[in-house]
């Protein structure tokens, strides 16, 4: 059985006697991307700075790859993008990408081809003899992204990649992601929910220097019941409340928020529940937007007591 790729025990962090990570405990088994989440000032900038060696005088044990953070042995296997990370005005996007080759070993010849493949990844091939002022925000990022992957290191610790990305930016960061995985393992420290309940299976919640950890679509096979969420064009709420009741196998529904329809219904794999549900929304002329299995990451993190 392979050792985990991260394995914190009893992990604390202080800051002038203020905790910023109280005895925290996770392991991270697979090479999935893994979600880190919580309010600002729950502690995920020191977890991740930690992660990567920059901070020292810790309570407890972390381990990656079997390593202490910061190991020489690690050395080329992890890398890490912080939120704000930008390349000097000064050069070419391709200067600084080879200067960056070169510190890990990489010849001339050899940081050039590096270069080369992680502008190929991140779709900016021809931005090669640009200069970082010269390219918008999301070019920015995902040059940045670029640096990150040189070395093809195995983890990656990847803070806010998307915040202020228009969807189109947004959608090819999380494309690269996804390419990328498992062969490299991503930890994504993003408010963006919705984006890590696409990425990620394991999400851990920070809040006040506390953890809790979250697998999500998680086998339900033992579970009595499920659940969907319905996402509506504008609806008359009471009135589909009130008619998704009256199918049978549904326990009940909630609205948490404007037309956004939590749905729990007896486990029963004859039932096409979800067909059930579409033709009552069919029959009555209404229009859905979506209909997914399960709950949306935020529900399972923050209404679940999770």
């Amino acid at each position: 059985m392979n050792s985990p790729i991260i394995k914190c025990k009893d992990l604390s962090y202080s800051y002038s006697g203020n905790a910023a990570l109280n005895q925290i405990s996770f392991s991270c088994e697979s090479a999935e991307p893994i979600g880190l989440v919580g309010p600002n000032g729950a502690g995920k900038s020191t977890l991740l700075s930690i992660l990567c060696g920059f901070l020292q005088n810790i309570s407890g044990s972390v381990t990656i790859f079997g390593h202490k953070p910061g190991s020489p042995a690690l050395s080329g296997r992890v890398s890490a993008l912080p939120q704000d990370a930008q390349l000097d005005p000064t050069f070419s996007v391709g200067e600084q990408l080879q200067f960056y080759a070169r510190l890990q070993g990489l010849s001339t010849q050899q940081a050039r081809l590096e270069v080369s493949r992680v502008l190929e990844a991140v779709g900016l091939k021809d931005a090669l003899k640009e200069k970082p002022s010269a390219l918008s925000h999301g070019m920015s990022k995902r040059s940045a992204i670029a640096q990150a992957l040189i070395g093809k290191p195995e983890l990656i610790l990847l803070d806010e990649p998307t915040a202020g990305l228009d969807p189109v930016n947004t959608r090819k960061i999380r494309a690269i992601i996804a390419e990328l995985s498992p062969a490299t393992s991503f930890i994504i420290s993003s408010h963006d929910l919705a984006e890590l309940g696409r990425l990620c299976q394991q999400v851990l919640l920070l809040d006040k220097g506390m953890m809790s950890s979250m697998q999500l679509n998680a086998p339900e096979d033992n579970s009595p019941t499920r659940f969907f969420t319905l996402q509506m064009e504008p609806c008359p709420a009471t009135e589909l409340l009130a008619k998704l009741q009256q199918i049978a196998g549904i326990i009940q529904v909630s609205n948490p928020q404007k037309n956004e329809f939590i749905i729990e219904y007896k486990t029963d794999k004859d039932s096409k529940m979800d067909l059930k549900i579409l033709t009552c929304i069919s029959d009555n002329d209404w229009q859905y937007r979506q209909l997914s299995q399960g709950k949306t990451l935020e529900e399972k993190l923050f209404f679940d007591g999770v």
